[in-house]
């Protein structure tokens, strides 16, 4: 099978990242993929070196002509069976798009906040497929008025080799560190802001660090109360126990160095990759129990749900979690379910059935029939 993905944002997005996998997963899986994308972005980069067919574009907004002469090119070269976006402001320049050439569109949502009222009730309706990243988004679709048949949910894709734990790189990192013997070293890695939870993950480490003299916390990110949390860190006795590398573009290596993730957020997610890597990299997660991160783990298994914003109840768990007998049965079970529910191999596989398979539903509500191959299917109306 052939797919165009289109995705030109240039950041270092979740977004971006869930991109970047799906393209990999889809080529590793032997399908024929080829990719729109921005010029040095961080999806051009990762994606340079591997199977995909690369070309370069930029929307700077829905009604970029530039952008719209460059995703008609490399579709009449591909000549793909699915046109897939990933960002809002593509979603509508491919609705057209696949119109025009008659190629199905497959749309994922990666936020939970509306869409403009028009946007968000047209768009699943016109896309042949919607996907939310996790059933917490999809139940807020639907809570807006998207009828159940027209959202489907497909979790991202992890790619296990890139996690697997290295004790060299270990080592490397934490003398990197300077951190020495036998640690114990809790992580975080995500964008440094109130809503994450760093406070309370910082007062909780810091509380747990006096019982546990072995434990570390290493702070992965950068954001507006990343110089707070510093200086908070500094004032405080234990504050260098505490490690700020700061903003890494690639944090898969420092999941060897660590013993534990925690993400403590106090603010809804929509889903949680950095916990799903965490777990392929054989690491137990201490994790808010608040919107799409339960989805991520198993309770009790795989990691631990909190409390959001509990700081006693986190001190408690990264105590407990201290202890070898633990947190290393956990670990083991951790990269067996990422395994297993979200490695490449196997998102690859449920996205083409997904795609492949009939949808009454949604060919009812629409008027679009099911897949054809090479894109040859009728336009409504």
């Amino acid at each position: 099978m052939k797919f165009l993905l289109v995705g030109t944002n240039p950041e270092h997005t979740g977004a971006a990242t869930h991109f970047v996998a799906l393209a990999q997963a889809l080529a590793e899986a032997g399908h024929e993929v080829g990719v729109v994308t921005a010029a040095d972005g961080l999806i051009e980069q990762q994606l340079a070196d591997t199977a995909v067919q690369l070309h370069r574009a930029t929307f700077r907004n829905a009604l970029d002509l530039r952008g719209f002469a460059a995703v008609l090119r490399a579709a009449r070269q591909l000549r793909p069976h699915w046109l897939v976006g990933n960002f809002g402001k593509e979603y509508w320049p491919l609705i057209v798009i696949g119109r025009l050439l008659r190629i199905p569109v497959v749309l994922f949502r990666h936020r939970v906040p509306p869409m403009k009222r028009v946007s968000a009730w047209l768009l699943p309706r016109l896309a042949h497929r919607f996907f939310a990243v996790s059933r917490h988004a999809r139940r807020a679709y639907l809570q807006r008025g998207v009828p159940p048949g027209l959202v489907q949910v497909l979790y991202n894709p992890v790619n296990m080799a890139l996690c697997r734990h290295d004790p060299v790189q270990r080592s490397a990192i934490l003398r990197s560190l300077d951190i020495f013997g036998d640690p114990v070293v809790l992580g975080y890695c995500g964008r440094m802001q109130r809503g994450k939870g760093i406070f309370t993950l910082f007062d909780a480490a810091t509380a747990a660090m006096a019982q546990q003299p072995r434990l570390h916390c290493l702070w992965l990110g950068d954001g507006p109360d990343a110089q707070a949390l510093r200086e908070r860190a500094a004032a405080h006795p234990l504050g260098n126990r505490h490690h700020f590398p700061g903003w890494v573009n690639d944090i898969h290596p420092y999941y060897s160095a660590m013993s534990m993730l925690a993400f403590p957020s106090i603010a809804p997610e929509t889903f949680g990759r950095v916990s799903v890597e965490a777990q392929a990299a054989g690491l137990p997660v201490l994790a808010s129990d608040i919107g799409g991160i339960p989805e991520t783990l198993q309770p009790g298994v795989t990691g631990v749900l909190l409390p959001p914003g509990d700081v006693e109840a986190w001190r408690a768990a990264i105590v407990a979690m201290c202890d070898p007998s633990r947190r290393q049965p956990m670990g083991v079970a951790a990269e067996a379910f990422v395994r297993e529910r979200f490695s490449t191999g196997v998102i690859a596989a449920r996205f083409v059935h997904l795609l492949t398979a009939a949808s009454t539903s949604k060919a009812g509500s629409t008027g679009i029939p099911p897949h054809r191959p090479r894109g040859r299917w009728r336009l409504p109306g």
